[in-house]
Formats: structure tokens, C-alpha cells, sequence
């Protein structure tokens, strides 16, 4: 079944401790994944953060929610329990709780208002409206980075099939310095296409005297016109006229199954980047991208409030 969002999650989390007693998060967790029959791999999802799972996330923004509406009340580090106010939900048999029923406390309304208005304006109805989106804030959060990411990445792929074919060469050597390819010496990569290459577009020297060598092809094609086995086999033939072991073949379109086959094949290692592969190395290594605004998102600091 699909991972219950953390809306539908809010009356099954206070139901899992209407016994009173102190509760472990970790242990709710666990309790309402066997709950909801969830699968092995749906335990396991991860936020596109990788650092937790999708539905441990959930489960904590429904404990948070419902915290702030005054049901659940924290005990100690990563424990809880309900409230004489959650009880009493409980005991109205409500068939669910989601925001717009948290709305009925005050306690909440406060919450929601200082979340939308960060306390800089008086908040609206449109700011209080019940939110209906399934997501918790942290997937809202993530969901955009991706999109935002995503256009940049569309972008960068345009700006470079629009520039000059040695524009391109120019991006590859720069990414794999910037990539630590070279070492720290400025001069450890340059573009080489140029006629009578013999097929190779760039070099980078691993080591100071060029002992070490790896060399670059580079085809600039129309996302929608594939590199085929025969161009990285003629690339194999320029990497053994070099007397070189080490190549990258880099393209704006994609690879085929077989010139995919014989780069792994192959004695020489030859290494394939594509369109989608090369514009998310250059978002992650700043090339071509830079950085334009720093959110700092914080969490409470468990450790300073459990003082051994």
C-alpha cells in the first residue's frame, strides 16, 4: 500500500499511546509500519535528503502537529505521551484528525499563524486554511530543491548546446579539475580537439610530468541523437594510438545499450557521462552554476536538553 501521509498518520500516532505511559518515537514507528502493512522497501524509502526514511519523517511531523495542538507532550529525549486534551479527542471517537480539525485549538492557531507570517504580519484566512497537501513540510521543501535543481540542470544543457562546439571541450576539462581530477595544478587539464586529434578532445595530467594521463571526447549532439557503439569504439582506438588506458567519452544526448556494453568490456577503462549525468556534475561541483541563496534549517538539539 501506499505510505500513509502524515495527516492520515495523526490519529493512529495518538491512538498508539492512548495507554498513557511514556512512549519511545522509534517504537511508534515501528509499531504503526506493521500497522499499516507496510513492505520492506517502503520502511526503507528515503527522503530525497537520503538522511531518513520517508515514513519515519511522516510519522514525526504527525507527534509534531499534534504537540503543538496540545494532544501529545514531550516526556524526555525522543519520548512522549498524550495529554488529559488528547484523551479527551480520543474518547470523541473522531474519525480523523487532520489540520483543519487541529484548528480548533488555540494553541495551534498561534503555531500556524507564527509558521506563516514569521511574525512580521498579521496573518490572514487564506494563511490559516486547512493545508490539504499530503506532503510534510520537509518533502514540500525537498520536492522544490528537485524542481528547482531540475530547471537549472534543463538550462545548463541549453546554454551549452547553444555555445560554440570548443566551448563544450572548454566545460569538460574545467568540470573534472573542479571535479579534483589534476590535482591542485591549474594546469593539469587543456582542451586538445582540434584536426588531426586523432578523436581526442581533451587531456588532463594526473601526475606533474604527464605520466599519468586521461583523455577526453566530447560530442555535443541534440539530446534526442545518441553516441552509438561505433564512435566509443573509434574513441577506445584514439585512447591505444595515445598509448592511454583511461578515457571519458562525454555527451549532451545518451548512450546506447551496446556502447554502453563495450565501455564496461573493454581492457581500457572508459568512462561514460551523459547529458543527464554531466549537467548534475556540474550543479554539484559549481561549474557552470553558482550558489544563490543559503537556507540554514534547524532542528532541536536533542543533546543539550538530556544532560548526562
Amino acid at each position: 500500500m501506499p505510505i500513509p501521509d502524515y495527516q492520515t498518520l495523526m490519529l493512529p500516532v495518538l491512538r498508539s499511546v492512548a495507554d498513557e505511559r511514556e512512549h519511545r518515537v522509534s517504537a511508534i514507528i515501528e509499531t504503526l509500519a506493521s500497522e499499516f502493512g507496510l513492505s520492506d522497501g517502503e520502511r526503507q524509502e528515503l527522503l530525497p535528503s537520503g538522511r531518513q526514511s520517508t515514513f519515519s519523517n511522516r510519522v514525526h511531523w504527525a507527534k509534531t502537529y499534534l504537540s503543538q495542538a496540545g494532544l501529545l507532550a514531550p516526556t524526555r529525549r525522543a519520548h512522549f505521551k498524550i495529554t488529559a486534551r488528547g484523551i479527551s479527542a480520543l474518547q470523541a471517537g473522531p474519525q480523523r484528525i487532520d489540520v483543519a480539525y487541529l484548528l480548533q485549538f488555540p494553541e495551534f492557531v498561534a503555531f500556524r499563524e507564527r509558521a506563516k507570517t514569521d511574525g512580521t504580519r498579521q496573518a490572514t484566512a487564506e494563511d490559516l486554511a486547512p493545508i490539504t497537501v499530503a506532503q510534510t513540510p520537509d518533502e514540500v521543501l525537498s520536492d522544490t530543491i528537485r524542481q528547482i535543481e531540475t530547471t537549472l540542470r534543463s538550462e545548463l544543457l541549453d546554454r551549452i548546446l547553444g555555445a560554440p562546439p570548443r566551448f563544450f571541450e572548454s566545460v569538460i576539462v574545467a568540470l573534472l579539475l573542479a571535479m579534483g581530477y589534476g590535482g591542485s595544478r591549474q594546469d593539469a587539464g587543456q582542451v586538445i580537439g582540434r584536426s588531426g586529434d586523432g578523436g581526442l578532445d581533451g587531456v588532463i595530467d594526473q601526475d606533474a610530468l604527464g605520466l599519468d594521463r586521461v583523455y577526453i571526447q566530447a560530442k555535443r549532439y541534440a539530446v534526442a541523437n545518441a553516441v552509438s557503439e561505433p564512435e566509443v569504439r573509434a574513441f577506445s582506438g584514439s585512447l591505444g594510438a595515445a598509448k592511454a588506458s583511461k578515457g571519458i567519452f562525454v555527451t549532451t544526448s545518451y548512450f546506447t545499450q551496446p556502447a554502453i556494453l563495450f565501455a564496461e568490456k573493454h581492457p581500457f577503462r572508459i568512462v561514460l557521462i551523459d547529458g543527464e549525468q554531466l549537467t548534475g556534475l556540474m550543479v554539484a561541483h559549481n561549474v557552470g552554476a553558482r550558489i544563490d541563496q543559503t537556507f540554514h534549517i534547524k532542528k532541536v538539539d536533542e543533546d543539550f536538553f538530556s544532560p548526562e
